[in-house]
């Protein structure tokens, strides 16, 4: 009998506890340490921040529904894991050994880096989680008695910027529902060298399309630029040109901002020595194991990838839903593998599909791979996008109460897509 420690109690760190149980069988114990007594759909975070959905509706309380799949769950965290004597340690001083460990952390939010960002000390708000999402709200709520200006981006560094544009989107909608539109100057301000390029390198038309979606909504924007500091109301920025030298500082006012920000890897992870590049974040081979701890998988924000391209102003590559599903069915399949004595050979799709609500319509980004270059790449806006994300929304959590491993990606949103190409690459598994 084995014991598995999954570490994270998010997307990743949930699907794959559910998936270890259904694969794996009752005959194995399954161990899952996250942060607090609740899970947190990240994606429904946007519409937190403007009060479109409750805390209950985007969160449950993950032990109760986990214990009826016969999973442990410890919500105090871990603070060190001993990969030589493969045990983890938590916060609250409980050591449990581990035959696998599967990190599924998610990022450390890095508002250090960029002087007056970010909601805890800071003068900018966040999306990243649900707790920030609620500050948010209480902020966007009194910003509504006395609307101005609005900033809303992703500082240099950052990897996940469809939040930001979905935020932009979403709040602009909002406004225009409230009568409040006229009011408040938008701008959008990211290190993405243009509109669209989405961490990706672009995907399609995503440039045109972005562009003219910013110009119908009258969103200004500010592409290749640095954050540099932010003070009550001002946020200074210094723009680059192509070859990424400094160019103009300028200082834009706001009375509500929003900035994403750039991601590190956890503490707990980041301290094990040979396990991750020096921003934290875990080095994997194609099968997800780590190269240097082969007890130890990862999936997930935490996983070490490349940019796809080198920018002006750095940018990171993002992961979405589908390819963190994939990298957790590789991980539970190949466990599932070595403990049967086969070969644990199975690689995941790193593919990136993302489905990005803008409050009354939606845009669809597939890029597969998601390194260039690619075998199918696309970018749509319609209605049917942000009916789709509500869907998702909706599946997922279905999913977490009712403790199923099913693929939501493959049985759900690539049927709302529509690719019979992209339903073939998701049902192999691997590539």
């Amino acid at each position: 009998m084995a014991t598995i420690v999954v570490m994270g109690a998010g997307l990743g760190g949930m699907s794959a506890a559910y998936e270890l149980r259904e694969t794996l069988g009752k005959g194995h114990d399954i161990v899952l340490v996250g942060e607090g007594e609740r899970f947190a759909f990240t994606p429904s975070n946007p519409w937190l921040a403007v009060g479109w959905r409750g805390i209950d509706d985007t969160t449950l309380p993950i032990a109760e529904h986990v214990a009826r799949k016969d999973i442990r769950y410890i919500g105090t965290g871990v603070a060190r894991i001993e990969a030589g004597a493969r045990r983890v340690v938590t916060r609250a001083g409980e050591s449990i050994d581990y035959d696998y460990l599967i990190i599924c952390t998610g990022p450390k939010l890095a508002f250090d880096e960029v002087p007056g960002t970010g909601p805890e000390g800071g003068h900018t708000e966040s999306v990243c989680t649900a707790g920030h999402a609620l500050h948010a709200w209480q902020a966007y709520q009194e910003f509504l008695k006395d609307p101005g200006p609005v900033v809303i981006g992703a500082v240099q560094g950052a990897s996940c910027f469809g939040p930001a544009y979905e935020f932009a989107m979403i709040v602009d909608a909002d406004l225009r529902k409230r009568k409040l539109r006229d009011r408040v100057p938008m701008t959008f301000v990211t290190s993405e060298p243009y509109i669209g390029h989405m961490g990706l390198g672009g995907v399609g038309d995503s440039k045109g399309l972005m562009e003219a979606e910013m110009r119908q909504r009258h969103i200004r924007w500010v592409v290749n630029s640095k954050v540099t500091q932010v003070r009550a109301g001002e946020i200074d920025l210094l723009e680059h040109d192509a070859r990424g030298q400094p160019g103009e500082a300028r200082t834009l006012p706001f009375r509500f901002a929003m900035l994403l920000p750039a991601f590190k890897g956890v503490d707990a992870v980041a301290a094990v020595e040979g396990l991750c590049n020096p921003r934290g974040f875990v080095l994997v081979d194609r099968h997800q194991r780590s190269p240097s701890h082969p007890r130890i998988f990862a999936a997930g924000v935490c996983v070490a990838i490349p940019p796809v391209e080198a920018t002006p102003v750095a940018t990171g590559a993002p992961k979405t839903g589908f390819m963190i599903e994939s990298m957790v069915t590789t991980i539970v399949r190949n466990i599932a593998a070595e403990l049967k004595g086969e070969p644990a050979d199975f690689e995941g799709t790193w593919n990136a599909v993302c489905l990005a609500d803008m409050g009354d319509t939606g845009a669809a980004f597939v890029a597969l791979p998601q390194i260039p270059p690619r075998n199918v790449t696309w970018t749509r806006i319609g209605k049917w996008v942000h009916l789709a994300k509500v869907g998702f929304e909706k599946y997922f959590l279905y999913k977490m109460r009712h403790g199923t491993s099913e693929p939501i990606y493959e049985k759900y949103i690539l049927k709302a897509l529509g690719i019979e190409r992209l339903k073939d690459v998701a049902r192999s598994g691997q590539h």
